[in-house]
């Protein structure tokens, strides 16, 4: 997650004098609204649990109000602080600065702990509506959901709850995995917007795992809805014949069948991102990326209009990382930004064995790509606990996000070739699913995935790096 404070507030106290707010933002959007003496408050705290070794440097306490200048200058070493914290895998994990974050995010959005109704959508469109505290966290959201729908305990940390945008047409774009920081009633209210959902989806990567999902008659009828919901959005592409086959197995009822069916289907399992900008293998081209199957394959269209299709193995990247910018809202002025003109660039940017002792840099510019990021994250996360013979149940329950750094040993991994032709065989199927219980099969449309491809432009300057690498 990117953790950054853009801007700064003066703010009115209880008794009339003023004093400096620090905006906390994740992923570009605004989470709380901090004073300093918050902040020196968790600092402190922290160092007492875990000792000044561990703890990043703290921005020092001034005798006298602070110039201009040096709010500025708070500003950017609480910024460096925050991201410390939040990259450290004992700090950023610790309930202590979560707690923080969630009681800071519900105070900000002046939304006092009382009991509401809070809609969970699933993948088929339909709701589920559970009554919690509006201070409740994720995890507690999502156990809610799960006694809701009466998934077993022993599954409900192969979920995740999803913050997503339905646009105009009906498709998803994916913001966010809700984070243990947060809460998820402040969070989707604070949006005030009826465009955003919460969904819930399962949350790994290895299709190896969906027989324990299966075994369970909720966890089918939930995976299930979710495959059908997939392809019904061009996420897994089918041909006529298979399109066929999969109707046949719908009309069979025959569940399992059609989630078998679906595993052998091209991005299947996949997570599809939209439309954005790439500088691979030139500058400027369009891109569709999609996150699945231990790799990000790309859809480019090529300034000659040429179509490419190829895949980038998590296990061939370095390292990756994500940077934001301020843009300036195009206004006809070159002004420096503020926080009523300006938005959000965000940037994921990754090294890649290309070849044996040839490294390359590949960028996406993308406001999806902090999601791609966790994406990446999770994948490598599952396939560390698959090494190692440890319990994916536990490690679905408190996986960690982040940048990664890798060994030269873990690169030799064979990958097939960047940029290929795409698949012209393969369709799409449009309209699929109503009910949980009972999804239709309907129309094929005979477009191709590339006519996808929009014309977004990404400017912007003052570029400075969000989140640096982590070693494994």
């Amino acid at each position: 997650m990117h953790f950054s404070i853009p801007e700064t507030e003066v703010r009115s106290g209880e008794n009339g004098s003023t004093y400096v707010a620090y905006n906390i933002h994740v992923n570009g959007v605004l989470h709380c609204r901090v004073r300093y003496s918050q902040l020196l408050g968790l600092h402190e705290q922290i160092k007492k649990e875990y000792g000044s070794n561990v703890v990043p440097a703290f921005p020092p306490k001034k005798i006298f109000t602070l110039t201009p200048a040096e709010v500025e200058q708070r500003r950017e070493q609480l910024e460096k602080y925050m991201q410390a914290v939040r990259q450290d895998p004992l700090l950023g994990a610790s309930e202590m600065f979560n707690s923080f974050l969630r009681k800071a995010q519900q105070e900000t959005q002046q939304i006092p702990t009382e009991e509401v109704s809070l809609d969970i959508c699933l993948s088929n469109g339909q709701k589920v509506t559970v009554n919690i505290l509006t201070s409740d966290q994720t995890e507690d959201v999502l156990d809610t959901v799960a006694t809701k729908l009466d998934l077993p305990d022993d599954l409900v940390g192969y979920f995740s709850l999803f913050l997503v945008r339905e646009g105009v047409d009906g498709g998803l774009t994916f913001v966010r995995k809700l984070q243990e920081f947060e809460l998820p009633y402040v969070s989707i209210t604070s949006l005030r917007s009826s465009e955003f959902h919460i969904i819930l989806r399962k949350s790994y990567w290895d299709m190896a795992y969906d027989s324990d999902v299966m075994d369970n008659r909720v966890g089918l009828n939930l995976l299930y809805a979710q495959t059908v919901s997939d392809i019904e959005r061009g996420w897994i592409l089918v041909n006529k014949d298979q399109h066929r086959q999969l109707k046949s197995l719908q009309e069979k009822g025959s569940k399992k069948e059609f989630i078998h069916l679906g595993q052998t289907l091209k991005y299947y399992g996949f997570i599809k991102f939209d439309p954005c900008v790439t500088d691979f293998p030139e500058k400027g081209c369009q891109v569709i990326v999609s996150a699945g199957n231990n790799e990000l394959n790309f859809h480019v269209k090529l300034p000659n209009e040429q179509m490419k299709e190829g895949s980038f193995k998590v296990t061939r990247m370095r390292c990756w990382r994500v940077t934001s910018s301020q843009v300036p809202i195009t206004n006809g002025t070159t002004n420096p930004c503020s926080s009523s003109k300006c938005e959000v660039k965000l940037e994921l940017a990754f090294e890649y064995l290309m070849s044996k002792d040839r490294l390359q840099w590949v960028t996406i510019t993308s406001q999806q790509a902090i999601m791609m990021s966790i994406c990446l994250q999770s994948m490598v996360d599952e396939l560390m606990v698959k090494k190692s013979g440890g319990s994916i149940k536990k490690m679905l329950r408190k996986r960690h996000n982040g940048s990664i750094h890798r060994t030269d040993s873990q690169q030799a991994v064979k990958s097939p070739p960047l940029l290929e032709s795409p698949d012209q065989s393969r369709e799409q199927i449009v309209k699929l699913s109503t009910k949980l219980n009972s999804v239709s099969l309907r129309g094929i449309s005979a477009s191709n995935s590339a006519n996808d491809i929009s014309g977004n432009d990404f400017h912007g300057n003052y570029a400075f790096e969000g989140i640096g690498d982590d070693d494994l």
